[in-house]
C-alpha cells in the first residue's frame, strides 16, 4: 500500500523539478532575448572601433561587415570563352560578436555564351569566418598613427556546381588581412592559400595575394586600384601564376534610413600576365572582365 506521505513527496519533487526546469528555460530565453535585443549594439560596438573604409571590387575587406552583397561579372576567360557570373559568390554578412563576422554566401550563377554554351550554378563559397585581431579607428591628431586592422578569415568553398563549372572538391581558405589608413588613403590586402581537399593532383593549392590601395573624394567617392595575383603550387599549374590589376570606383554609402546605407561601384579587371599562349597550362585563367557590385548594410 502506498502511503499518502510517500505520494506527496513524489509529487513534490515533480513540482520541484519543474520549477527548476521551467527557471532555467526562462533564463535561457531571457538570455536569447537579450543576445538578439542587443544586436545592434554589437554592431555599432564592433563598426566605430575599426577604420571606415568601404569594401573594394575585389579585396575581401579587412573590416568587419553587416551588409547584403550581389556582384555581377562579365568575365572573358584565357581560352576566349565568355562567361556571365551573376551573383560572384556573394550574399549575407552578419556580425553575431563584436570582433566576428560570419557571411553567408549563395553560388554563383553562370552563362558561357560561347565555345561549347552552357549555363548553370557553380560552387557555392558557402561560408566565410573573419575573426578581427587588432583594429584601430583613425586619430585626425596623429595622422600617421590609428586607422589599422588585422583580420584572420577562414573560407569554406562546396563542389555544389553543375559539371562544367565544379572543381568536385571543397576548398578551404586559410586568409590573413590587413589595413592602414593614411589621411584619405588606404590601403587594404589578403593573403590566402585555397586547399583542395580532393583532386589536389589536378586542382593543385592556389596562393591568392590582394591589394588595394583607396582615395576618398569628397563624401560618396573611392576610386581605387587593386593588384590581383594568384600563384598555383601543384596541380596542372604547377609553379605558374596570374597578374590582374582592376581600376575601379565605389559610391557610398548612401544614407537609407536607420542603419541602412547603400553603396556600389564598378571596375575593369585585365590580365598583365602570362600572355595568351597555346599550352593550357600557360594560358591566363582570366584574360579581362567588367565588375559591378551592390551593397545594402544594415
Amino acid at each position: 500500500m502506498i502511503r499518502p506521505t510517500a505520494i506527496g513527496a513524489v509529487v513534490s519533487s515533480v513540482l520541484a523539478f519543474g520549477a527548476l526546469t521551467g527557471t532555467a528555460y526562462a533564463q535561457s530565453t531571457d538570455v536569447l532575448s537579450d543576445y538578439f535585443n542587443n544586436w545592434y549594439a554589437r554592431v555599432d560596438q564592433a563598426q566605430s572601433s575599426q577604420p571606415g573604409w568601404v569594401t573594394p571590387l575585389v579585396t575581401v575587406t579587412p573590416r568587419l561587415e553587416q551588409e547584403f552583397r550581389f556582384d555581377q561579372l562579365n568575365q572573358y576567360q584565357g581560352t576566349g570563352a565568355m562567361v556571365r557570373n551573376y551573383g560572384g559568390g556573394k550574399g549575407l554578412e552578419l556580425i553575431p560578436t563584436a570582433t566576428t563576422e560570419v557571411v553567408l554566401n549563395i553560388p554563383p550563377y553562370q552563362v558561357r555564351s560561347n565555345i561549347k554554351p552552357v549555363q548553370g550554378f557553380g560552387d557555392d563559397p558557402v561560408l566565410l569566418v573573419k575573426q578581427r585581431l587588432l583594429s584601430a579607428t583613425a586619430d585626425p591628431q596623429r595622422p600617421w598613427g590609428g586607422d589599422y586592422i588585422v583580420t584572420a578569415f577562414l573560407g569554406f568553398q562546396a563542389p555544389t556546381g553543375i559539371k562544367a563549372f565544379t572543381n568536385d572538391a571543397w576548398l578551404v581558405t586559410p586568409t590573413l588581412a590587413a589595413g592602414k589608413g593614411f589621411g584619405r588613403v588606404d590601403i587594404q590586402g589578403t593573403v590566402g592559400v585555397a586547399l583542395p581537399l580532393a583532386h589536389e593532383v589536378t586542382i593543385g593549392r592556389a596562393v591568392a595575394t590582394n591589394v588595394t590601395f583607396q582615395y576618398h573624394l569628397d563624401d560618396y567617392f573611392w576610386p581605387e586600384l587593386e593588384v590581383n595575383d594568384t600563384y598555383w603550387s601543384g596541380g596542372l599549374r604547377d609553379g605558374k601564376n596570374q597578374v590582374l590589376l582592376t581600376p575601379g570606383i565605389i559610391f557610398g554609402r548612401f544614407p537609407l534610413g536607420g542603419h541602412s546605407k547603400a553603396n556600389f561601384g564598378f571596375g575593369y579587371q585585365f590580365a598583365v600576365s602570362p600572355t595568351l599562349q597555346r599550352e593550357p597550362a600557360l594560358t591566363p585563367t582570366l584574360d579581362h572582365a567588367w565588375i559591378f557590385t551592390g551593397r545594402v548594410s544594415f
